[in-house]
Order: structure tokens, then C-alpha cells, then sequence
């Protein structure tokens, strides 16, 4: 196959070298894991295992079938028997197994989806219906694998270089993407998406390289073609020349050295050359990212993300205890360092139910802490959570998308209540607990001293920050090219965040994504930041760079970025204040 380049929005840096592996939206429901050579044969028997049980189950419906059933009834079963027996669904996914090494799960989803895509191409109605009786019965055996025992045994080096897939997708959630953390996935390209939605985010705090807004690539890349993604480019070749293929493996590994001369620096403190101390802090989804983040060196975590504990459950909401349960194991993996739990943060590209109706601009609509103010029960369980963790170590209250007076009053009085009930029931908690507001609305960054009498500290989120001072959407890679963290305006809000913060003797941090680009951090710096949050695999390059940093030389040049109109000299000059 003729190589080629795509061309998409480089999200997540590095580069990525592997096979493509085309996923629909069924397939983020299984596991996907490579099955090690010596135990293909019997992931085959256990895929064959599970048809067979179906197959019983299908008898056993039909000779217990009411003899006044209707006859429709036992023809529908009829069908289902056929479709089970037919190679296509009882061999084809054992030569899956058999040549790609996948999991039986993942074999069998993969041949259902070709065989779905044939039928969509049936012209005859009554044919084309026909595949959802061939995605019923896959479900029969889908429920009857998964309840069975995967054998993926331990995984040679062999399987490791086998492994090395990159996932092409239409699009993936947020939540579908966390599914992949512990999988063999090395890179995600897909056609839409911005710089900043939540799915790039995602990726980049997977630490792996991706590209988004590659229009068309589930439909050019091909199963199994081999795939370069530059994360840093945000280009995707398809199918390289041994040549190219050299070349991105060169720098692969200058990358590698690279990211090892950062490591010595992780029980370095963060101080710039003129002796400013920096604190530094990870953003983390799940309590698990601690470990790392710690190992990084962040001196505690600004931004816990809840809302990836509700995602994907509308059906089953995590319960107090759940939750408190979660809360706590963070505050105490963090060993007294603080922990920032923002409250549930849902809404716009981060729907709890993917399924469900959505407003026609959700970016705008009822989300974040309007849509806790409008669920009170449920806002009250997870600050009952939140609290009860508060018992274990430092934590501290953030809450999003704070614009009006009122949602500030009524927040602080729902906390205030939570305690009210605890103390009722008897159960400890922080008195004292640090409670903050993250300003991401124009409104709030213009309205300031509303925010600075009420809470003990801020915390910037440039991404919604930036999208509502431009109004663009993050997601839509059509004008995801317009989503600028250097526009005037943008900085003029973030500038006068941190100075009315200063002036009110109150913590301000940055917990967006410009916290965590390298190239912006003595900009940041310039403009009187001393709390960075970031994604944890960020916290290296950025104190590297603190730790080369001059304040007398970056403030003055700072200063002159803050009164130029000029979008080309503000580049400029950020570029310059990199090499002061």
C-alpha cells in the first residue's frame, strides 16, 4: 500500500509507531488485550465454550416454550440458532483469535461489526433488520464470555511489540478513553475534536501521543495498516517507507533520553534562579494517578477531576460511601500533601449519560455546578464525601463554573449544610476545610471582588476560559484553529485573576492546560503565578524551566506582552522570554 499523511490538531506529544486498530463505538464495552501465543488455543476453546452455552440456552427456551405462545416465538429462536451456527459467527472470530492474537470479547466484536457493516449495505429493508438478530445473539455470548475466566497470562517481549496498536476512531469519550489506561494502546487518532476538548485531555494525561480532528481517518486508515503518529506535528502517516519509519524511531528515542535527564530533577524544589519557590501540582482523574503524580514530584494535587467517578453510571450513581471511599484513598496516597476535589463537572462534552438527550448548545447549558445547584440531593451526597475525606488529611473544595452571586451563596450554603449533617450523625470532618472557586467564565474574571470576599482561593481553568472568551467550541475541530491561550483578551482576564487574587491575600493557581505547557510557564510566571497544576507526566518539563527562570529579566517583558494588541509580537515575544 502507497504510504500517505494526514494532517489533524496535535494534542498529546511524542510519537507513537504501530498498527492501526479501527474502533466502533460497540467495541469501547469489551476488553481488549493480546492473547500470548501459548494461550491462544485455549481463548479459542473458551470463545467456543460460550457458543455453546448459548446454543443450550437457545434449546432450553425453545422446549420450554407455553404450548399457547405465539408461533412468531420459536421462529425468532429458530433464527437466532441459525445465526449461531453460521460460520460467520462460529468461525470467523476463532480466526480472529487465532491471527491477531485478540481476546475472545474483542474477536467477536470486531467480526460483528463487519458483518454489520455489510448488512448496512443490504438495499432491502427486511434484509438490513436482520442485523440486529446477528448483534442479539453476539450479546448472548458476549454476557456469557464475560462471565467466564480470561486467560491473558503473562505477556512476553514478543507480545509487547505485537502490541503496539494506536486506536483510530469517529470519536471517543472521555470516559471510553480511561477504559484504555491499563491496555496495549500506544497512540489515538480520530477524525474530530479540538486542542482542548476533554477527550485530548484525557489523552494527554494517558501520556501518550494523539492526534484529533484528522477529518476522514476511519476511513482512509485500514485494519492493521502500520501507523506513525507525531503528537507534536499533529500529522499521521500511514503505511512509511522504511526510511521515515527509521527516522521517527531516531527520534522516538532522543525523546526517550530526553524525558531521562528530566528524572533527575524530580527531588529538585522548584525555585527560579532568583529564589521565587513554585509550587507544583497534579491534575488527576482517578485516585490511582497519585502514585505517579508523587513519584513526578507534584507537592500535592490542584485539580481531582470527580466527575470521571459518574461517568458512564446515570443508571447507578456512586453512592456516598462509594465516593467518600475514593476521596479518601487520594488524601491519604498524598501522605498530608493537599487535595483539590472539584465537584462534579458534567455537562458539554463530558454527558454522564452519552445516550441521553442533549441540549442544543450544552457548552452553554445546564452544567458543572448549575447542574449540581439543580440536583441538590445528589450535590449534597458527594460534598458529604468530600467532607467526611476532609478527616484524613488536607483537603480543599473547588467549585466550577462559578458566574453569579447567588450560585456562590447557595454552594457555600450546601456545604455548609452537609457539615450540619455530619456533625448530626456524628461523623468527623475538617471544620476548616479551604473552599475556592475556579473562574473559567469572562463574568467571573470581571466581577473578581464578588469571588475574592467569599472564597479562600481560586484556581484559572484556562480551557473553559479561553472558549467562553472567544466564543468557540473546544470540540468542534472546525474552529478549533481560533482557540487561542495568547490572545489579548484571554490574557488580560488570567493577568488581573492573579493580581486580584495577590491583592486579596488569597492562593491563585492555574489548572488548565496552559499550566502545563513548557513554552507559556515564564509567561505564567511573569504575570505572578506561584501555583501550577498539571497533568503529572507535565511537572518535569515545567520546572525545568522554572528552574531557569529569572524573574527581574521575565516581569518587565511580561508587562509588555500585557499592553501589546498585537497577536504576531505577543507570539514573539512569549517565544523570547524562553531564552532569557
Amino acid at each position: 500500500m502507497a504510504s500517505f499523511t494526514l494532517h489533524g490538531i496535535p494534542v498529546s506529544r511524542g510519537i507513537a509507531i504501530g498498527r492501526a486498530h479501527l474502533l466502533a463505538p460497540a467495541a469501547l464495552d469489551v476488553s481488549h488485550y493480546l492473547v500470548p501465543e501459548e494461550h491462544v488455543e485455549a481463548e479459542v476453546e473458551r470463545l467456543q465454550q460460550a457458543l455453546a452455552t448459548v446454543h443450550r440456552e437457545l434449546q432450553t427456551l425453545w422446549n420450554e416454550l407455553p404450548k399457547d405462545a405465539p408461533t412468531e416465538l420459536g421462529a425468532f429462536i429458530d433464527v437466532h440458532v441459525l445465526i449461531l451456527s453460521d460460520p460467520m459467527i462460529s468461525e470467523a472470530p476463532l480466526d480472529i483469535i487465532r491471527s491477531r492474537h485478540y481476546n475472545a470479547e474483542w474477536a467477536l466484536v470486531t467480526q460483528i461489526e463487519e458483518l454489520s457493516a455489510q448488512f448496512d449495505e443490504i438495499e432491502d429493508p427486511y434484509l438490513r433488520e436482520r442485523k440486529a438478530d446477528i448483534q442479539q445473539v453476539a450479546e448472548r455470548v458476549l454476557k456469557v464470555l464475560m462471565g467466564s475466566e480470561p486467560l491473558p497470562g503473562p505477556r512476553t517481549e514478543e507480545d509487547e511489540l505485537a502490541a503496539q496498536m494506536v486506536v483510530i476512531a469517529h470519536d471517543i469519550s472521555p470516559a471510553d478513553m480511561l477504559k484504555f489506561r491499563d491496555g496495549s494502546f500506544i497512540g489515538f487518532v480520530t477524525d474530530v475534536g479540538g486542542q482542548n476538548s476533554h477527550t485530548a485531555i484525557v489523552a494527554r494525561s494517558l501520556d501518550i501521543p494523539a492526534t484529533v480532528g484528522v477529518s476522514q481517518a476511519s476511513r482512509l486508515i485500514e485494519q492493521d495498516d502500520w501507523v506513525i503518529i507525531d503528537g507534536d506535528a499533529g500529522v499521521v502517516i500511514v503505511s512509511p517507507s522504511a526510511l521515515v519509519l527509521e527516522q521517527y524511531r531516531e527520534r522516538q528515542q532522543a525523546a526517550v533520553r530526553a524525558r531521562k535527564k528530566l528524572n533527575k530533577l524530580k527531588k529538585t524544589p522548584a525555585v527560579t534562579k532568583d529564589g521565587t519557590p513554585i509550587t507544583l501540582l497534579a491534575n488527576i482523574e482517578l485516585p490511582d494517578d497519585c502514585g505517579p503524580a508523587l513519584e513526578a514530584g507534584a507537592n500535592g494535587v490542584g485539580l481531582f477531576r470527580s466527575e470521571f467517578l459518574f461517568m458512564g453510571r446515570a443508571a447507578n450513581m456512586p453512592s456516598e460511601d462509594e465516593q467518600f471511599e475514593q476521596y479518601r484513598k487520594a488524601v491519604m496516597a498524598m501522605k498530608g500533601r493537599p487535595v483539590t476535589i472539584r465537584t462534579l463537572d458534567i455537562g458539554a462534552d463530558k454527558p454522564l449519560d452519552p445516550t441521553e438527550h442533549t441540549a442544543l448548545n450544552p457548552a452553554l447549558g445546564l452544567r458543572a455546578i448549575r447542574y449540581c445547584l439543580s440536583e441538590p440531593q445528589l450535590f449534597l451526597t458527594q460534598l458529604r464525601a468530600i467532607l467526611r475525606a476532609s478527616a484524613y488529611g488536607k483537603l480543599r473544595i473547588l467549585i466550577p463554573m462559578l458566574a453569579h452571586a447567588f450560585e456562590i451563596e447557595q454552594s457555600l450554603a450546601m456545604i455548609e449544610q452537609a457539615k450540619a449533617e455530619l456533625r448530626e450523625a456524628n461523623i468527623k470532618y475538617d471544620p476548616q476545610v479551604d473552599v475556592g472557586a475556579m473562574i473559567e467564565i469572562p463574568a467571573a474574571a470581571l466581577a473578581l471582588p464578588m469571588f475574592v470576599r467569599r472564597m479562600n482561593f481560586l484556581s484559572i481553568g484556562t480551557n473553559d476560559l479561553i472558549q467562553y472568551t472567544l466564543a468557540i467550541d473546544r470540540v468542534d475541530y472546525e474552529v478549533a484553529h481560533l482557540y487561542n491561550p495568547l490572545h489579548p483578551a484571554v490574557l488580560q482576564l488570567i493577568s488581573m485573576t492573579i493580581s486580584a487574587g495577590h491583592k486579596a491575600g488569597i492562593d491563585v493557581a492555574v489548572c488548565g492546560e496552559m499550566a502545563g505547557d513548557a513554552k507559556l510557564t515564564r509567561l505564567l510566571l511573569g504575570m505572578g503565578l506561584k501555583e501550577f497544576s498539571m497533568h503529572w507526566g507535565q511537572l518535569l518539563s515545567v520546572k525545568q524551566e522554572i528552574l531557569n527562570s529569572d524573574m527581574s529579566l521575565i516581569v518587565p517583558q511580561t508587562r509588555k506582552i500585557l499592553r501589546s494588541m498585537d497577536p504576531n509580537a505577543i507570539a514573539d515575544a512569549v517565544l523570547a522570554l524562553q531564552t532569557m
